[in-house]
């Protein structure tokens, strides 16, 4: 009896044994098959098929809406209290019909022409009309494969790729303010963003690019870490030719609603905390920085420029404070990964020096007619930040040194991508500008400039 039962007992220990070390195996096989699954988290080498950062999703999420606010309505406003009354409502639907229209064409084409790898010079069309773009629901968590943006899903990428796509030739329409044809304008930007922007942009930008300073293999390599030569020298220079072609406007006046210019400027600078410190792509140290020194270096332009124009002009203005606030805003925008708090005043007091020159002196001096100054802010601006990033680049912030810590170099790698955009900007904008002209016209007629565009071109008057 005794025999019996020491027996069973030895058969449930071992039945036991063996049932438990089958649940292990089973336990141990899902885990490993939840390994398999669910990609790994994001960070040193990794690059693709990651699962997305949530906290720099979640940045990321936020300065998108912020640097779309800098076109509408910021932008807008900004340009349309400084023309006429009777051209306020062009002014506003340009920023408008612009924002549509290159939502369009970024998610046909160009977001893959500026930001897929193809050639150092354009990128592929892997990406047209979005296909096959990553995501969460449709690929299990997988994050971007571009190596810029790893931690955040290529969908948010996108978006906020787009807003820096929109609010580029949007600001353009400063320049041929108050005379060009609705229809034309239509043409010329969306040509403008296809053969100008995207090429551009995938050579700073993109993952092969030739100014790319992510590219080991670059022929140059350009600082430039929230736009100063692929936003603003671009579209400065293109508002240069624009204003060239057109001519003078017929008669001028002073600007319809400082106020508007205000508010739009006021946007402006908080929207720019989404250009300069989403750029990071990352809600980190570097992310921080670019926004401490955004604030720092608006702050020095526009009391700057208020300072010198109240010093040659004998009154401080608001439209000159807040023009000053935006030329410091354009010129810390390629710096803003790269320097330090010291390197932010130096670029704010030269870029309220500079701008002001431009939109006064140099204007002068080639009477050319440039009606919101958006090639003395944005292409003056952009250079002197762009040239300043290769002086005060702090490689203890953004991994390259300038010339104040003894790397010479990248003050010249920083004028060649200065040069090499203004001069392809220049060239092919003036060949679309052409192209516009003879198929469509540039210039409204002289009886609707007197009129206003509003009424003649949109049937709608400010009262």
């Amino acid at each position: 009896m005794e025999l019996a039962t020491y027996t069973r007992q030895r058969l449930a220990r071992i039945l036991v044994a063996v049932l438990g070390v089958a649940l292990l195996c089973v336990l141990f096989s899902d885990l490993a098959l939840a390994d398999d699954a669910t990609p790994q988290a994001c960070g040193g080498k990794i690059i693709e098929k990651c699962t997305p950062n949530s906290g720099d999703t979640a940045w990321m999420l936020t300065s998108v809406a912020l640097v779309l606010m800098m076109t509408v309505p910021g932008l807008g406003l900004f340009y349309g209290g400084m023309v006429r009354k009777k051209n306020v409502g062009d002014t506003v639907m340009t920023s408008f019909a612009v924002t549509c229209l290159v939502t369009i064409l970024f998610a046909v084409i160009t977001y893959s022409l500026a930001f897929r790898a193809g050639t150092p010079f354009i990128g592929g069309l892997d990406r047209m009309f979005l296909k096959d773009i990553l995501s969460d629901i449709g690929k299990g968590g997988i994050g971007n494969p571009n190596p810029l943006a790893a931690t955040i899903p290529e969908s948010v990428y996108i978006c906020f790729q787009m807003t820096f796509a929109i609010i580029t030739p949007a600001l353009i329409a400063g320049a041929f303010a108050e005379r060009m044809k609705f229809s034309a304008m239509l043409w010329f930007i969306g040509l403008w963003a296809i053969f100008v922007y995207a090429p551009i942009a995938h050579w700073v930008w993109g993952p092969d690019g030739i100014f790319s300073a992510g590219n080991d293999a670059a022929w140059v390599k350009v600082l430039d870490f929230a736009g100063g030569t692929v936003v603003h020298i671009n579209a400065g220079v293109a508002g240069l030719m624009c204003a060239i072609m057109l001519g003078r406007r017929s008669e001028t006046g002073p600007a319809h609603n400082m106020v508007l210019t205000f508010i739009g400027a006021s946007l402006l600078w908080v929207g720019w905390f989404g250009f300069n410190a989403g750029s990071a792509v990352t809600a980190g140290m570097q992310a921080g920085m670019a926004m401490l020194v955004t604030q720092i270096a608006t702050a020095v332009a526009g009391f700057t420029w208020m300072l010198v124009e109240w010093a040659l002009k004998g009154k401080p203005t608001v439209v000159g404070i807040c023009s000053g606030a935006v030329a410091g805003l354009v010129a810390i925008t390629p710096a803003s990964g790269f320097v330090g708090p010291v390197g932010a005043f130096a670029i704010g007091i030269a870029a309220g020096v500079f701008c002001y020159w431009g939109c006064t002196g140099l204007k002068r001096m080639f009477s050319y007619d440039d009606a919101l100054d958006c090639f003395g802010v944005h292409a003056i601006g952009g250079i002197v930040g762009a040239l300043l990033t290769g002086v005060f680049a702090v490689e203890q912030y953004g991994g390259t040194a300038g010339v104040l810590e003894g790397n010479v170099g990248q003050f010249f790698n920083q004028c060649i991508g200065v040069a090499t955009v203004f001069i392809y900007d220049a060239v092919v904008s003036l060949i679309i500008l052409f192209v516009v002209n003879f198929f469509v016209g540039l210039r409204v007629t002289q009886d609707i400039e007197r009129e206003g565009l509003d009424l003649a071109l949109h049937g709608e008057v400010v009262q």
